[in-house]
């Protein structure tokens, strides 16, 4: 299994396919093999990175504090470390913001970016912002992950014959380190960079999910920031877009890029 070894951790990677590269950043709690659907297709015409992010999957988990930048830093020390230039780079949630990060701290390393049901910051703004925060540590803490995954199976996919994705996600989601899934979580908690998104002059598609739990009226003021952003709405969907929407996720992110390809 190929690992790409930081200074302090290995991150386990994959390459898929040839063409322009495209790298995947999945979401907290997730890991490569969320990608599945997409990475047969998309590397049909493209060379797909796929990494965990440290603290998940096959990648090594280090004790102490986790940050949005660290995990953008991890990926650029990939991205160059592979040898590529630029690549176009496609997040959803905690990789969104992941994606951000890396968009400003490090734009040489992007050609666009395809970010899914996600911010460019996560802001605690009430009571009742802090206290679901508070429920996830927790939960972890006392009930463990795969409690966790129960709970959040029901709001992700809560149609009667998605009983398999539910399974299926509490069955990953049991597998995760819990003291790196609440460490990850504690690097999204007040996290910003809204007041740097008129750094990002590159493409970028913003993918929403018309029943995400993150408001679509936000991603709109986000994508104005931006030069050259534009909004997508993908109806009868919630948060998890790749693996409950497949054929459509992966539609509309070929035509995104490839659009820019003939650019």
């Amino acid at each position: 299994m190929p690992y790409f070894a930081l200074s302090d951790i290995r991150l386990y990677y994959e390459i898929h396919g040839e063409g322009e590269p495209v790298l995947l950043i999945h979401g907290l709690g997730s890991s490569v093999r969320d990608w599945e659907l997409q990475i047969p297709v998309l590397s049909e015409r493209f060379q797909v990175i796929a990494f965990d992010v440290r603290g998940h999957g096959r990648s090594d988990k280090p004790a102490g504090r986790y940050s949005v930048p660290q995990f953008a830093a991890d990926a650029a020390a990939l991205v160059q470390g592979l040898g590529y230039e630029a690549v176009h780079v496609v997040g959803i949630s905690m990789g969104g913001m992941i994606a951000f990060q890396l968009a400003v701290d490090f734009p040489t390393c992007v050609r666009s970016l395809v970010v899914v049901n996600s911010a460019p910051e996560l802001p605690v703004r009430s009571v009742s912002d802090r206290l679901r925060f508070w429920q996830r540590e927790w939960i972890v803490r006392l009930l463990g992950m795969r409690k966790m995954g129960e709970v959040l199976s029901r709001r992700l996919f809560i149609k009667p014959e998605q009983e398999d994705l539910r399974r299926m996600f509490v069955e990953r989601w049991a597998q995760n380190d819990p003291r790196a899934y609440r460490a990850a979580t504690r690097a999204l908690v007040g996290w910003s960079v809204t007041d740097r998104l008129s750094e990002i002059t590159v493409p970028v598609l913003f993918l929403a999910s018309d029943e995400d739990y993150t408001f679509i009226g936000d991603k709109q003021a986000y994508v104005a920031k931006m030069k050259n952003a534009r909004l997508e709405i993908v109806p009868d969907a919630r948060h998890a877009l790749p693996v409950e929407r497949p054929d459509e996720f992966n539609r509309r992110v070929m035509a995104f890029l490839q659009e820019i390809g003939s650019a």
